[in-house]
């Protein structure tokens, strides 16, 4: 027969666990700087899929969620300041070097996000 405080300590230790575990999934920030290549690909690739031109995105909400651009790119126009920053979203060599073939680009016009994908930098571009 098992013994009663071997069962309290079982039920200690599980119901510990399950706060401990749901504690880090709510409390704990994803640091995209401390990812390895792979992982941030995948992140980077998320949040993307979660933008929406019809609610705006300023450039300092996508910087403090993916974190610094793996390539950045800013000219002014007709007094607009347009920007580029490029997030890495696939592999394309293993060398470990991100280039620009291998992140996806996000345009901003005067802060606020007004395109992204390959035709947003042809878009840059052409200011």
């Amino acid at each position: 027969m098992v013994n009663r405080q071997v069962i309290t300590y079982l039920c200690v230790g599980v119901v510990g666990y399950i706060v401990f575990a749901g504690s880090v999934m709510l409390f704990y920030q994803d640091d995209p700087a401390r990812m390895d290549l792979t992982d941030r690909q995948e992140f980077n690739l998320k949040y993307l899929a979660s933008l929406s031109l019809t609610t705006p995105t300023r450039k300092n909400t996508v910087i403090d969620y993916l974190g610094s651009p793996d390539v950045t790119e800013a000219k002014e126009v007709n007094n607009a300041i347009y920007q580029v920053l490029f997030y890495r979203t696939r592999k394309i060599k293993g060398d470990g070097i991100t280039t620009k073939d291998e992140c996806t680009p996000l345009l901003f016009a005067d802060g606020l996000l007004i395109a992204w994908g390959d035709h947003a930098y042809t878009q840059y571009q052409s200011y």
